[in-house]
Protein backbone atom coordinates (compact mmCIF):
# COMPACT_ATOMS: atom_id res chain seq x y z
CA UNK A 1 0.00 0.00 0.00
CA UNK A 2 1.04 3.56 -0.73
CA UNK A 3 0.87 6.75 1.26
CA UNK A 4 -2.09 9.06 0.72
CA UNK A 5 -1.91 10.79 -2.68
CA UNK A 6 -1.64 14.53 -3.02
CA UNK A 7 -4.92 15.12 -4.80
CA UNK A 8 -5.10 18.12 -7.05
CA UNK A 9 -8.45 19.86 -7.31
CA UNK A 10 -9.68 20.04 -10.86
CA UNK A 11 -10.63 23.38 -12.26
CA UNK A 12 -13.07 22.68 -15.13
CA UNK A 13 -15.16 25.67 -16.14
CA UNK A 14 -17.75 24.05 -18.42
CA UNK A 15 -19.86 20.90 -18.35
CA UNK A 16 -17.84 19.38 -21.20
CA UNK A 17 -14.57 19.93 -19.33
CA UNK A 18 -16.08 18.53 -16.14
CA UNK A 19 -17.31 15.36 -17.87
CA UNK A 20 -13.90 14.78 -19.45
CA UNK A 21 -11.98 15.40 -16.23
CA UNK A 22 -14.16 13.40 -13.85
CA UNK A 23 -14.54 10.46 -16.27
CA UNK A 24 -11.49 8.96 -14.53
CA UNK A 25 -12.84 7.44 -11.29
CA UNK A 26 -9.47 7.81 -9.52
CA UNK A 27 -9.26 11.50 -10.39
CA UNK A 28 -12.90 12.03 -9.37
CA UNK A 29 -12.36 10.25 -6.03
CA UNK A 30 -9.29 12.33 -5.22
CA UNK A 31 -11.04 15.56 -6.26
CA UNK A 32 -14.01 14.80 -4.01
CA UNK A 33 -11.76 13.96 -1.05
CA UNK A 34 -9.72 17.14 -1.58
CA UNK A 35 -12.87 19.27 -1.54
CA UNK A 36 -14.32 17.45 1.46
CA UNK A 37 -11.05 17.52 3.45
CA UNK A 38 -9.19 20.68 2.36
CA UNK A 39 -6.78 20.34 5.33
CA UNK A 40 -5.96 16.71 4.60
CA UNK A 41 -7.81 13.39 4.67
CA UNK A 42 -9.47 12.91 8.07
CA UNK A 43 -10.86 9.69 9.49
CA UNK A 44 -14.67 10.14 9.80
CA UNK A 45 -14.70 7.80 12.82
CA UNK A 46 -11.95 9.13 15.13
CA UNK A 47 -11.03 12.39 13.27
CA UNK A 48 -7.38 11.38 13.05
CA UNK A 49 -5.25 12.55 10.14
CA UNK A 50 -2.92 9.57 10.44
CA UNK A 51 -3.91 7.28 7.58
CA UNK A 52 -2.70 5.66 4.39
CA UNK A 53 -4.26 5.10 0.99
CA UNK A 54 -5.01 1.81 -0.79
CA UNK A 55 -5.16 2.77 -4.51
CA UNK A 56 -6.40 -0.64 -5.68
CA UNK A 57 -9.59 -0.23 -3.60
CA UNK A 58 -9.75 3.60 -3.53
CA UNK A 59 -10.05 3.65 0.26
CA UNK A 60 -8.06 4.94 3.21
CA UNK A 61 -7.18 3.11 6.43
CA UNK A 62 -6.80 4.95 9.72
CA UNK A 63 -3.60 4.24 11.67
CA UNK A 64 -5.29 5.11 14.96
CA UNK A 65 -8.68 3.32 15.00
CA UNK A 66 -7.64 0.91 12.21
CA UNK A 67 -10.93 1.38 10.36
CA UNK A 68 -11.19 1.60 6.60
CA UNK A 69 -13.15 4.41 4.97
CA UNK A 70 -13.88 6.02 1.65
CA UNK A 71 -14.75 9.69 0.98
CA UNK A 72 -18.41 8.64 0.82
CA UNK A 73 -18.60 7.81 4.54
CA UNK A 74 -20.56 10.46 6.42
CA UNK A 75 -21.87 12.14 3.25
CA UNK A 76 -25.00 12.04 1.12
CA UNK A 77 -23.17 9.53 -1.11
CA UNK A 78 -22.73 6.94 1.65
CA UNK A 79 -23.68 3.33 0.83
CA UNK A 80 -24.01 4.21 -2.85
CA UNK A 81 -22.39 1.81 -5.37
CA UNK A 82 -22.29 4.64 -7.94
CA UNK A 83 -18.76 5.88 -8.67
CA UNK A 84 -17.63 9.46 -8.16
CA UNK A 85 -17.33 9.88 -11.93
CA UNK A 86 -21.14 9.82 -12.12
CA UNK A 87 -21.78 11.53 -8.79
CA UNK A 88 -19.65 14.57 -9.65
CA UNK A 89 -21.13 14.85 -13.12
CA UNK A 90 -24.64 14.81 -11.63
CA UNK A 91 -23.66 17.47 -9.06
CA UNK A 92 -22.23 19.71 -11.78
CA UNK A 93 -25.36 19.37 -13.90
CA UNK A 94 -27.91 20.17 -11.19
CA UNK A 95 -25.81 23.03 -9.79
CA UNK A 96 -25.24 24.75 -13.13
CA UNK A 97 -28.52 24.18 -15.00
CA UNK A 98 -30.77 27.19 -14.37
CA UNK A 99 -33.98 25.18 -14.69
CA UNK A 100 -32.76 21.99 -13.01
CA UNK A 101 -32.46 18.52 -14.49
CA UNK A 102 -35.06 15.77 -14.35
CA UNK A 103 -34.30 12.24 -13.19
CA UNK A 104 -35.17 10.95 -16.66
CA UNK A 105 -32.62 13.23 -18.28
CA UNK A 106 -29.95 12.29 -15.73
CA UNK A 107 -30.72 8.59 -16.16
CA UNK A 108 -30.15 8.87 -19.91
CA UNK A 109 -27.10 11.09 -19.51
CA UNK A 110 -24.96 9.10 -17.06
CA UNK A 111 -26.29 5.57 -17.62
CA UNK A 112 -28.12 4.71 -14.38
CA UNK A 113 -31.73 3.67 -13.85
CA UNK A 114 -34.35 6.39 -13.50
CA UNK A 115 -35.05 5.44 -9.89
CA UNK A 116 -31.34 5.67 -9.08
CA UNK A 117 -31.12 9.05 -10.81
CA UNK A 118 -34.13 10.31 -8.83
CA UNK A 119 -32.59 9.26 -5.52
CA UNK A 120 -29.22 10.77 -6.49
CA UNK A 121 -30.91 14.09 -7.19
CA UNK A 122 -32.75 13.98 -3.86
CA UNK A 123 -29.45 13.41 -2.06
CA UNK A 124 -27.77 16.26 -3.94
CA UNK A 125 -30.66 18.56 -3.04
CA UNK A 126 -29.98 17.74 0.60
CA UNK A 127 -26.34 18.77 0.07
CA UNK A 128 -27.64 22.09 -1.31
CA UNK A 129 -29.49 22.77 1.94
CA UNK A 130 -27.72 25.55 3.85
CA UNK A 131 -29.30 25.27 7.31
CA UNK A 132 -27.98 28.68 8.38
CA UNK A 133 -29.34 30.44 11.46
CA UNK A 134 -28.43 33.92 10.18
CA UNK A 135 -31.48 36.16 9.85
CA UNK A 136 -32.22 38.55 6.99
CA UNK A 137 -31.60 42.24 7.74
CA UNK A 138 -31.67 45.62 6.04
CA UNK A 139 -34.36 45.80 3.35
CA UNK A 140 -36.31 42.54 3.28
CA UNK A 141 -39.12 41.37 0.98
CA UNK A 142 -41.64 38.77 2.18
CA UNK A 143 -44.15 37.16 -0.12
CA UNK A 144 -46.11 33.94 -0.49
CA UNK A 145 -47.26 31.85 -3.43
CA UNK A 146 -49.21 28.68 -4.16
CA UNK A 147 -47.70 25.64 -5.87
CA UNK A 148 -50.03 23.28 -7.71
CA UNK A 149 -51.53 22.43 -11.07
CA UNK A 150 -54.01 24.68 -12.81
CA UNK A 151 -57.57 23.40 -12.97
CA UNK A 152 -57.93 24.31 -16.64
CA UNK A 153 -55.02 22.00 -17.53
CA UNK A 154 -56.51 18.94 -15.80
CA UNK A 155 -58.75 16.24 -17.22
CA UNK A 156 -62.29 16.39 -15.90
CA UNK A 157 -62.01 13.34 -13.61
CA UNK A 158 -58.67 14.56 -12.19
CA UNK A 159 -60.13 18.01 -11.61
CA UNK A 160 -63.01 16.49 -9.68
CA UNK A 161 -60.58 14.60 -7.45
CA UNK A 162 -58.16 17.44 -6.75
CA UNK A 163 -60.14 20.66 -6.90
CA UNK A 164 -62.39 20.78 -3.85
CA UNK A 165 -62.42 24.52 -3.17
CA UNK A 166 -61.52 27.91 -4.61
CA UNK A 167 -58.28 29.87 -4.81
CA UNK A 168 -55.32 28.05 -3.29
CA UNK A 169 -57.28 25.73 -1.01
CA UNK A 170 -55.99 22.62 -2.79
CA UNK A 171 -52.44 23.84 -3.39
CA UNK A 172 -49.26 23.92 -1.33
CA UNK A 173 -48.31 27.29 0.11
CA UNK A 174 -44.73 28.55 0.12
CA UNK A 175 -43.39 31.66 1.88
CA UNK A 176 -40.21 33.42 0.78
CA UNK A 177 -37.92 35.90 2.55
CA UNK A 178 -35.49 37.89 0.40
CA UNK A 179 -32.83 40.21 1.73
CA UNK A 180 -32.15 42.75 -1.00
CA UNK A 181 -28.58 42.33 -2.17
CA UNK A 182 -28.43 39.11 -0.18
CA UNK A 183 -30.01 35.69 -0.10
CA UNK A 184 -33.48 34.21 -0.31
CA UNK A 185 -35.17 31.54 1.81
CA UNK A 186 -38.28 29.62 0.88
CA UNK A 187 -40.26 27.28 3.11
CA UNK A 188 -43.46 25.28 2.87
CA UNK A 189 -46.15 26.42 5.34
CA UNK A 190 -49.56 24.97 6.13
CA UNK A 191 -51.61 28.15 5.71
CA UNK A 192 -51.39 31.93 5.44
CA UNK A 193 -53.05 32.86 8.69
CA UNK A 194 -51.62 35.70 10.74
CA UNK A 195 -50.11 33.45 13.41
CA UNK A 196 -48.35 31.30 10.82
CA UNK A 197 -46.94 34.04 8.59
CA UNK A 198 -45.92 36.40 11.38
CA UNK A 199 -44.16 33.60 13.26
CA UNK A 200 -42.29 32.78 10.04
CA UNK A 201 -41.26 36.41 9.55
CA UNK A 202 -40.01 36.72 13.14
CA UNK A 203 -38.04 33.49 12.78
CA UNK A 204 -36.16 34.56 9.64
CA UNK A 205 -35.98 38.38 9.77
CA UNK A 206 -33.89 40.45 12.15
CA UNK A 207 -35.94 42.84 14.36
CA UNK A 208 -35.71 46.43 13.12
CA UNK A 209 -35.38 45.45 9.46
CA UNK A 210 -37.26 47.38 6.79
CA UNK A 211 -39.97 44.92 5.77
CA UNK A 212 -41.87 45.02 2.46
CA UNK A 213 -45.00 42.91 1.88
CA UNK A 214 -48.22 43.01 -0.10
CA UNK A 215 -51.53 44.06 1.44
CA UNK A 216 -52.45 40.64 2.84
CA UNK A 217 -54.23 41.11 6.18
CA UNK A 218 -52.07 38.45 7.82
CA UNK A 219 -49.07 40.82 7.79
CA UNK A 220 -50.85 43.51 9.80
CA UNK A 221 -49.36 44.08 13.25
CA UNK A 222 -45.66 43.69 12.41
CA UNK A 223 -44.85 47.38 12.96
CA UNK A 224 -43.74 47.10 16.61
CA UNK A 225 -40.76 44.88 15.61
CA UNK A 226 -40.15 45.92 11.99
CA UNK A 227 -40.37 48.99 9.77
CA UNK A 228 -43.27 47.47 7.87
CA UNK A 229 -44.35 49.01 4.54
CA UNK A 230 -47.07 47.68 2.25
CA UNK A 231 -47.73 47.81 -1.48
CA UNK A 232 -51.31 47.05 -2.54
CA UNK A 233 -51.19 45.00 -5.72
CA UNK A 234 -54.81 45.88 -6.47
CA UNK A 235 -53.59 49.46 -7.03
CA UNK A 236 -49.90 49.30 -7.93
CA UNK A 237 -46.88 47.00 -7.90
CA UNK A 238 -44.20 49.57 -7.06
CA UNK A 239 -44.43 52.50 -4.65
CA UNK A 240 -41.02 54.13 -4.57
CA UNK A 241 -38.67 51.54 -3.12
CA UNK A 242 -41.56 49.55 -1.66
CA UNK A 243 -42.24 46.42 -3.72
CA UNK A 244 -41.89 42.65 -3.66
CA UNK A 245 -40.58 42.28 -7.22
CA UNK A 246 -37.46 40.46 -6.07
CA UNK A 247 -39.57 37.67 -4.56
CA UNK A 248 -41.85 37.67 -7.61
CA UNK A 249 -38.75 37.09 -9.75
CA UNK A 250 -37.78 34.12 -7.59
CA UNK A 251 -41.30 32.65 -7.80
CA UNK A 252 -41.15 32.95 -11.58
CA UNK A 253 -37.87 30.99 -11.73
CA UNK A 254 -39.20 28.39 -9.30
CA UNK A 255 -42.38 27.75 -11.26
CA UNK A 256 -40.51 27.59 -14.57
CA UNK A 257 -38.39 24.83 -13.03
CA UNK A 258 -41.29 22.93 -11.46
CA UNK A 259 -43.63 23.19 -14.45
CA UNK A 260 -41.09 22.97 -17.25
CA UNK A 261 -38.51 20.48 -15.98
CA UNK A 262 -40.13 18.42 -13.25
CA UNK A 263 -43.73 18.68 -14.52
CA UNK A 264 -45.21 17.27 -11.29
CA UNK A 265 -43.84 17.40 -7.74
CA UNK A 266 -45.65 15.88 -4.77
CA UNK A 267 -46.19 18.24 -1.79
CA UNK A 268 -44.19 16.02 0.59
CA UNK A 269 -41.10 16.36 -1.66
CA UNK A 270 -41.51 20.06 -2.45
CA UNK A 271 -39.16 21.33 0.27
CA UNK A 272 -36.20 19.62 -1.43
CA UNK A 273 -36.95 21.32 -4.75
CA UNK A 274 -37.11 24.62 -2.86
CA UNK A 275 -33.62 23.89 -1.45
CA UNK A 276 -32.37 23.32 -4.99
CA UNK A 277 -33.83 26.52 -6.39
CA UNK A 278 -32.77 28.72 -3.46
CA UNK A 279 -29.23 27.35 -3.73
CA UNK A 280 -28.92 28.24 -7.41
CA UNK A 281 -30.51 31.65 -6.83
CA UNK A 282 -28.21 32.50 -3.91
CA UNK A 283 -25.09 31.26 -5.70
CA UNK A 284 -25.92 32.76 -9.11
CA UNK A 285 -23.21 35.44 -8.78
CA UNK A 286 -20.43 33.09 -7.67
CA UNK A 287 -17.12 34.49 -8.89
CA UNK A 288 -16.04 31.07 -10.20
CA UNK A 289 -19.29 30.49 -12.07
CA UNK A 290 -20.46 26.92 -12.54
CA UNK A 291 -17.25 25.58 -11.00
CA UNK A 292 -17.79 27.57 -7.83
CA UNK A 293 -21.36 26.38 -7.46
CA UNK A 294 -20.24 22.81 -8.03
CA UNK A 295 -17.62 23.07 -5.29
CA UNK A 296 -20.21 24.47 -2.88
CA UNK A 297 -22.42 21.42 -3.50
CA UNK A 298 -19.54 19.00 -2.90
CA UNK A 299 -18.53 20.78 0.30
CA UNK A 300 -22.14 20.57 1.49
CA UNK A 301 -22.21 16.78 1.17
CA UNK A 302 -20.53 16.10 4.51
CA UNK A 303 -22.46 15.44 7.69
CA UNK A 304 -25.73 14.70 5.87
CA UNK A 305 -27.45 11.43 5.14
CA UNK A 306 -30.60 10.47 3.26
CA UNK A 307 -31.91 6.90 3.24
CA UNK A 308 -34.62 5.55 0.98
CA UNK A 309 -37.83 3.96 2.20
CA UNK A 310 -39.99 2.92 -0.70
CA UNK A 311 -43.71 3.58 -0.51
CA UNK A 312 -46.44 3.44 -3.12
CA UNK A 313 -46.50 7.26 -3.16
CA UNK A 314 -42.77 7.37 -3.91
CA UNK A 315 -43.19 5.08 -6.93
CA UNK A 316 -46.04 7.24 -8.21
CA UNK A 317 -43.85 10.30 -7.83
CA UNK A 318 -41.07 8.70 -9.87
CA UNK A 319 -43.47 7.72 -12.60
CA UNK A 320 -44.92 11.22 -12.83
CA UNK A 321 -41.67 13.20 -12.99
CA UNK A 322 -40.90 14.38 -16.52
CA UNK A 323 -40.98 11.31 -18.75
CA UNK A 324 -40.26 13.00 -22.03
Amino acid sequence: MESAPSAQIAEPTTLLEAIRYYSDVDVATKAFSALRWPDGVTCPYCLSKENYYAPSRRIWKCKVCRKQFSPKVGTVCEDSPIGFDKWLTAMWMIASDKNGISSWELHRGIGVTQKTAWFMLQRIRLAMQTGTFEKASGQVEVDETFIGGKARNMHKHIRQQKITGTGGSDKTMVVGVLQRGGKVRANVVHNRRKTTLQAHVKAYVEPGAELFTDALKSYEGLNPEFVHQVVDHAVEYVKGHVHTNGMENFWSLLKLTLNGTYVSVEPFHLFRYLDEQTFRFNERKDEEGDGGRFKSVVRGCGGKRLTLRWKATDVQTLDRENQC
